[in-house]
This record gives structure tokens, sequence and C-alpha cells, in this order.
């Protein structure tokens, strides 16, 4: 065989095994769950200054919006948080008096979470449901069953398509580790309320790009076939762009009523002076900035608050 002919032969053959490895690689992915890590998630995402500032972003966001929107409804708000994880923010939405379904797919962080809900002297409405969010609409609809035939039992009512759906739907830190996740926005438009409002905080691919570039890890950059190891490590390998959230939204009827950024500075300071070395100094700065043009496309991850336009 010429040695053209050879070559092409084993380009095409080259080429045919690099399609394949991708498929592979693209059928193996499957929703990520912590359970084996719990422990080092929550010392790594919430045992230090970072966990502070996520938490205080997402705090001012959401619970300015669900105050007004309870006194807006005239009453407790109806609350979903997939893929909670130590579900912190529900668990004190719960604390203020709103009904709160928690979902994860880990039962070892969801154990994190109940500890948590112990150390709280009320009585708080939270639901718990380990399983993966796929799952969560069956169990949600025998429960809702439940609860209409017990409040209308003796009426003869099936009230199963009125039953009440949530009035905010929070997904953090949830799509970057679906297999799917664009498909979790039919879900969303199942479960929200048409006067309610979803609470998605996610990954932003940008700021790895950006923090590398800071550190000089150029080579990082440019290899290409680069993945996390993520046994160990909490970079996801499949982020999702701004872009795309975006576009789902819009595909969704979805109107974006707020952005931040969740670490818009922090990540980025390899030499901590001056204000720095002031915690609470550093939380005041990322809130201030957290919604300010450009600083706030630049956070570790970014929080979008929409509600879907109903026709």
């Amino acid at each position: 065989m010429p040695s053209d002919m050879k070559n092409s032969t084993n380009d095409k053959q080259a080429i045919t095994e690099s399609l394949q490895h991708s498929i592979q690689a693209e059928e193996m992915r499957s929703d990520r769950s912590f359970d084996a890590i719990a422990d080092h998630f929550e010392k790594k995402v919430y045992g230090g200054l970072k966990g502070d500032i996520r938490l205080a972003v997402l705090r001012r966001d959401i619970f300015d919006y669900t105050a007004q929107m309870s006194k807006e409804l005239g009453r407790p708000l109806r609350i979903l948080d997939v893929g909670a994880g130590l579900a912190q923010i529900a668990i004190e939405l719960a604390a203020q008096g709103h009904s709160v379904v928690i979902n994860d797919i880990s039962a070892n962080m969801l154990e994190k979470a109940k500890a948590s809900t112990a150390e709280i002297d009320k009585n708080l409405h939270i639901r718990w449901y380990v399983c993966p969010y796929q799952a969560l609409e069956d169990k949600l609809a025998i429960d809702k069953l439940a609860i209409d035939n017990w409040q209308n039992k003796g009426s003869g009512a099936d009230n199963t398509e009125n039953a009440a759906k949530f009035d905010l739907i929070m997904s953090h830190a949830l799509l970057e580790w679906l297999a799917e996740p664009a498909a979790i926005m039919d879900f969303f438009d199942r479960q929200l309320a048409e006067h309610g409002a979803l609470s998605l905080c996610f990954y932003n691919p940008a700021s790895f790009d950006y923090r590398n570039l800071i550190m000089g890890n150029f080579n990082l950059l440019d290899n290409t076939d680069y993945k996390a190891d993520n046994k160990k490590s909490l970079t996801p390998n499949h982020p999702v762009a701004k872009e795309e959230v975006e576009s789902w939204l819009e595909a969704h009827h979805y109107q974006t009523i707020l952005t931040s950024g969740l670490r818009v500075f922090h990540d980025y300071a390899p030499l901590k002076r001056g204000g720095h070395n002031d915690p609470d100094a550093v939380i005041r700065m990322e809130l201030r900035y957290s919604q300010r043009e450009p600083y706030k496309w630049l956070g570790r991850y970014l929080h979008i608050m929409a509600t879907r336009q109903v026709a």
C-alpha cells in the first residue's frame, strides 16, 4: 500500500477512534452525587470565607425577594430546593415561616442538613426527599394527592390538578453536575406556580479561564483534553455558560429580574493585602460589586432570578 494511502487510512482510523471515545464519554456521563465526599464538600465549600461570601450574596438576593412576594400574597411561601446539598438557604427560609421541600440525590448531604435544622429551636415545616430530581415529581404528586384527600375527605373531589405548586424553586450549584442540564427546565415549568420565581446559581466557566490566566496556568488552558479529577476536585468538567442558561430561560418564557456574581474578586487575589485580611470587609465589597457591571460577570458562580411569563 502506498505510504500516502496508508497515512490516510491511519488518519481515518484515528478520527473514528476519537469520535468513539467522545461518544462513550458522553454516554458515561451521569448526574453527580457527593454522597461519598459529603464531609469534604462541607469543609471545602462552606468551611471558610468562600462559603460565607456565597451565602451572603444568596441571602441578600433571595430574602429580599421572598419577603416582598410573601407580603403581596399575604401568606408564607411554598419553596422547593432541588439538589439542595447542605440546604442552608432553604433551612433559613423555613425558619422564617415558609413551607419548604428539600431534595438531594445524596442521603449523606441531607443528613448533614437535617442536623443543622436540629440546632434551630423552631418547628420548621420541611419535607425531605432523597432522590434524583427526575424521581421527585412522582413523590411530590403522591404527597399532594394524600394531602388533598385528607383536606377534602368525604367531598369526593379530585384536586390533584389543583395541588399547590411552588412560589420559589431554588437550584444552586446543580446544573453543572447534571448529565442533561437543559432537561431540568421542563421540570421547573411543571412545578413552578404562575406567579413564581426561579433561583438558579451555577458555576461560571469564564471564571475558570480568567483565574488560570491570572495564575499563569497557560499549559492547562492550552490542554483541550484537561479534566479535573472529580473524585477529589469540586471543579465541574461540564459547566454551563451564562449565555446557554439565558437561552434556556428565553425559550421557556422566563424573564430575568436579577443577576449577581458570587466571589467576583476574592478568588483572584493571590496576594492577601489590606482589606483582604478582614473577612467582614471582603464580604461587604463582594456584596457591593456582585451586581455591578462588569464585575458581576467575573463571579466564580452566577446567580439568576427569573419569573415565568404566563400567556
